[in-house]
């Protein structure tokens, strides 16, 4: 994984702060996305995958719901504990294991599938590359996706973003544009496109569901202490008070990038 100084001006950033509030509040892509990757041959039945960044397990559970056979692994201990508390609920056999992406050690050429989402840009790309072509079958497939709202044609979602940089003036992934790039920045010379798609849907949330889904955000629950973000909640709340009704919408941007390895 990428130092985390080169992202945020190098505010520190754990995922395994906001574990309870990530898998509460933060949902994964809609079944519209796991049927969009379906008709392209991706997450069937019988398929071995391997979810990279795989945070509490969104991606990694409805794959596992989907027949496929799933290992999953995370950076962040508390993520992974999460995940597979999940898991069990819902009697789904994920092998789970806390790991840095880049510093895996499974068998090669075992998984006809691997999977990143909302997560690529924190690899550190030199050793991510060679390692996903050294653990795909001759056919597997790469997909890198993403799930994200769109700040610029929402105003619930603007809003929201500039009580973020109210409270952390650091965060970057602020005003995204929805652009889409071709292939996922950073492959162009190791991977070709086989299959994309993106596409725009109305997210529904409630003012809880929202509050959270922020507080497990990286500029605030991943970032921020304790007593800043439940500073920041109590501002959100006052927000969303005076600008939602109890229950609304986000608009959000769905895309993934199906690659094989050229190499």
């Amino acid at each position: 994984m990428i130092g985390t100084k080169t992202i945020d001006s190098g505010k520190e950033i754990d995922w395994g702060k906001t574990s309870k509030d990530y898998a509460r509040f933060r949902p994964g892509p809609p079944d519209s996305f796991f049927r969009k990757l379906s008709a392209l041959d991706v997450g069937l039945k019988g398929q071995k995958v391997l979810d990279l960044g795989t945070g509490t397990g969104v991606i990694a559970h409805q794959f596992a719901k989907q027949g496929c056979h799933v290992t999953a692994c995370d950076i962040s201990e508390n993520q992974i504990k999460m995940a597979k508390e999940l898991a069990q609920t819902d009697n789904l056999n994920i092998q789970y294991f806390v790991s840095a992406s880049e510093e895996i050690n499974l068998p090669e050429q075992s998984f006809d599938l691997i999977t990143a989402n909302q997560c690529f840009l924190y690899f550190d790309k030199s050793k991510m590359i060679p390692l996903i072509q050294k653990l795909l079958s001759p056919t597997g497939v790469l997909v890198t996706s993403h799930f994200s709202w769109m700040p610029l044609l929402d105003k619930t979602a603007f809003a929201t973003e500039q009580l973020i940089l109210k409270h952390n003036p650091s965060w970057s992934a602020h005003s995204y544009r929805g652009e889409i790039p071709p292939i996922q920045p950073g492959l162009e010379k190791d991977f070709k496109l086989k299959g994309f798609f993106y596409y725009d849907q109305q997210i529904p949330f409630s003012r809880e569901s929202w509050r959270g889904r922020i507080r497990a955000c990286r500029g605030i629950g991943a970032a921020l202490n304790q007593i800043e973000v439940e500073k920041f909640d109590l501002e959100h709340d006052q927000l969303l008070k005076e600008i939602a009704d109890e229950h609304f919408t986000i608009l959000h941007r769905i895309d993934a990038h199906i690659m094989v390895s050229i190499n």
